[in-house]
């Protein structure tokens, strides 16, 4: 059986892949925690840089609109593509169904910490 698979072009670690993934992202931007949805990420060309693109939102077929939601929405409209450094992901999961995307502020003495970068020499 498992040869049979193989042979037809089958890998056993793909046999368990969603044909349309959805991704959650959370990662840190300027003291704040992003939690955003796309359909694609993947290591950039670009030196320590991940690539998100085509976010996804919720529809506004709710009645309750989500500020947070609605602040990301018109932050990300019109972007193509966003290069995230690889330092600010904070967690990457793939989802069964959307969320909401939401930005909250990183509280200080939590265990959500921006990566040590070390500071440029000013002489």
């Amino acid at each position: 059986m498992i040869c049979a698979l193989f042979l037809h072009g089958c890998h056993l670690s793909h046999m368990n892949k969603r044909e349309n993934p959805i991704y959650k992202v959370v990662f840190l931007n300027q003291g704040q925690v992003y939690e955003m949805y796309a359909k694609q990420i993947y290591q950039s060309d670009l030196w320590g840089f991940l690539e998100i693109e085509e976010f996804v939102f919720g529809e506004r077929t709710q009645v309750v609109v989500d500020p947070s939601e609605e602040k990301l929405k018109s932050q990300f409209e019109g972007v193509i593509r966003s290069f995230v450094p690889m330092h600010a992901i904070i967690r990457i999961d793939e989802v069964e169904r959307l969320g909401t995307a939401k930005i909250s502020e990183a509280k200080a003495g939590s265990n959500v910490m921006p990566f040590p970068v070390p500071m440029p020499d000013k002489s």
